[in-house]
């Protein structure tokens, strides 16, 4: 399917591991123009050389903390002429209510809630400049699928989907731009296999007996990274016009598992 998105321009946050890359990849090989952004540079710059040298597309790089006092304008100036804006940099500490302190909790949610909005808060203006655009948000399942040993990012997730939802309800109809957000489950990377080491540890007694806990996922494994990559491409795209204000859930169904019993 060809999906139009050749010479476009996309702005990624958090693109130097994980779904980052991943979506670095995919948008890459749809002939895109990058421009991406993470806290280590040495680990971006390899991804962007070796992008140029198997993709031939142009990429640009910027090592930022976006917690960090003004970064969040230097993003805006590096990213601020990009087509489309995938907010994905951040990671919400796992833990109930009393394993994530206050600090851990606010340091979860200033990059990731608060670095979403704010980075949209600077580059929708442009979009809606040149009445046109796409931001999409990669937000998590955690926000529809509650879980009581993942409360601060559940609750982080659920405040950027009703943000999402918000923004989005109306930005196509009067700007021309397009805010959409997509919630994947368990992604095999290596902050999921991470969370998994804590909780076997916890649960079973040992850190190595992580897989055991994959059992219950759809198929018995997390998804690819190029499951859910793929899926942000073509929301991006104008195969995907109408679509704004919309969260796409991609777990294999873990959200859906709703039951009386």
């Amino acid at each position: 399917m060809e999906l139009g998105l050749r010479g476009r321009s996309v702005l990624i946050t958090g693109a130097s591991q994980g779904i980052g890359e991943g979506l670095a990849w995919s948008f890459a090989r749809e002939g895109c123009e990058l421009k991406l952004m993470a806290r280590s540079g040495e680990r971006l710059e390899t991804l962007a050389q070796t992008l140029r040298e198997t993709c031939g597309v142009g990429v640009e790089t910027l090592p930022v903390d976006l917690t960090q006092p003004g970064a969040i304008h230097r993003a805006a100036e590096f990213g601020g002429s990009a087509d489309i804006l995938v907010n994905n940099a951040g990671s919400i500490p796992g833990g109930d209510l009393w394993d994530v302190d206050e600090a851990s909790w606010r340091a979860g949610w200033e990059l990731k809630v608060f670095g979403y909005i704010n980075l949209t808060r600077q580059i929708y203006p442009r979009m809606r400049a040149r009445g046109s655009g796409v931001i999409l948000n990669n937000i998590g399942n955690g926000g529809e699928n509650y879980d009581f040993h993942y409360i601060a990012g559940s609750t982080g997730n659920a405040a950027l989907m009703a943000f999402t939802r918000t923004l989005g309800g109306r930005s196509l109809t009067d700007h021309g731009v397009r805010v959409l957000g997509v919630n994947p489950g368990p992604v095999e990377t290596t902050r999921i296999t991470n969370v998994l080491k804590k909780r076997a540890a916890s649960a079973l007694g040992d850190p190595a007996r992580y897989t055991e806990l994959m059992a219950g996922y759809p198929l018995g494994r997390p998804a690819s990274v190029g499951e859910v990559a793929d899926a942000f491409v073509y929301l991006a795209s104008d195969r995907s016009a109408y679509t704004s204000g919309t969260i796409v859930t991609i777990d294999g169904g873990i959200s859906a598992r709703r039951s009386i019993a």
